[in-house]
């Protein structure tokens, strides 16, 4: 796959315009020897893969951003039209090709290739669809950059972190799944709206199975620092279960709705990706609701199951799970969305 790079020569064999353009600087020293340069690798250049490269680059999480796709004509039609918004962006190179080698040396690779869901498809049901493609891209990866952090993003997100957590060889802590980190936003959206207030004074959270079996965390939720359901009880303000209910079918329906009408998602995706490459390139150590091994939280005991759990990430990855509050009910919903998962890899025999 042919590659377009910054060149610095013009005309057969020709004029080094660094040379003829800028004057040395007299007795400069060497950079320092300090890696200071970032680079994140993005498999497939399909619409979510797409969106989470240009949100990437608007946001100036990187020096440097790699495409991969089995789609030569469009990967280096894709890779053309951002090159071409260069002097609109923070200066990145950007470099694409069919072949894995490109990504080597990446701090973070998300791997968004996949089999499209389809109208009215659940994200389970892509899974065999998606196993055998992962094994061919799992393993270069993990050759290519032996010291990356891995997020997976295709769907159905927590079995197939799973698989890439098998396929890498990698620790733990560096394999994440995109998991409820975008099923949360929507849900501090529709708090939010239904409030009538901003969406970033909302904590709320969604965790579990990035699917059917997600657990809202009602009793964690708060608005500017109180908490809802505590303060509608101390006020005597009655509400209904059913309405709660309601706002989380809604969350869950989301994609399934935007997919309808649309044929797929991408936007929202692209800025939730874009967050998780932010806490971990920029070592922001935020806390995200994302898909990591589980085993032995909230009571999940000691089996090897990948689900969204509150995670702090940083440049190592994943460096802890918070201990947030959850009520009987929904650590039991928990551990029922941890069976539901483990079920499905169960079948596959993996």
């Amino acid at each position: 796959m042919h590659k377009t790079d910054s060149a610095s020569t013009l005309g057969p064999g020709g004029l080094d315009l660094t040379q003829a353009f800028f004057k040395p600087i007299s007795n400069a020293a060497p950079p320092s020897p300090t890696k200071r340069h970032n680079k994140i690798s993005v498999i497939g250049a399909g619409n979510v893969g797409m969106a989470i490269a240009q949100t990437i680059l608007t946001q100036d999480l990187t020096d440097e951003l790699v495409i991969v796709d089995n789609k030569p004509d469009k990967l280096r039609g894709e890779m053309l039209d951002l090159q071409h918004a260069a002097a609109f962006l923070p200066r990145v190179k950007i470099n694409s090709s069919v072949e894995y080698s490109v990504t080597d040396g990446s701090d973070l690779c998300i791997v968004t290739a996949g089999a499209r869901q389809n109208p009215g498809e659940s994200r389970l049901n892509l899974l065999q669809r998606n196993l055998d493609l992962f094994k061919t891209i799992i393993p270069p990866l993990a050759r290519y950059s032996p010291e990356t952090v891995l997020v997976i993003v295709s769907n159905p997100v927590d079995v197939l972190t799973y698989i890439a957590w098998k396929l890498s060889g990698f620790p733990s802590n560096r394999i994440i799944g995109s998991g409820t980190n975008l099923d949360s936003s929507r849900f501090r959206f529709l708090i939010a709206d239904h409030l009538q207030v901003n969406a970033q004074d909302v904590q709320a959270c969604i965790v579990g199975e990035h699917g059917d079996s997600s657990v809202a965390l009602w009793s964690s939720i708060s608005v500017g620092g109180v908490p809802i359901l505590s303060f509608l009880e101390n006020q005597q303000i009655a509400y209904e279960k059913e309405t709660l209910e309601n706002i989380h079918k809604t969350v869950i329906n989301s994609a399934y709705e935007v997919i309808s009408l649309k044929g797929y998602t991408s936007w929202a995706i692209g800025y939730s990706v874009a967050s998780l490459a932010r806490s971990i390139i920029r070592d922001q150590r935020k806390i995200h609701p994302v898909s990591v091994l589980a085993k032995g939280f909230y009571g999940i005991g000691d089996v090897e199951v990948f689900l969204s759990l509150p995670a702090q990430l940083g440049r190592g990855g994943v460096l802890g799970v918070t201990n947030v509050h959850m009520n009987e009910e929904e650590e039991q919903r928990l551990r029922d969305s941890a069976k539901t998962i483990m079920e499905v890899q169960t079948q596959l025999g993996i």
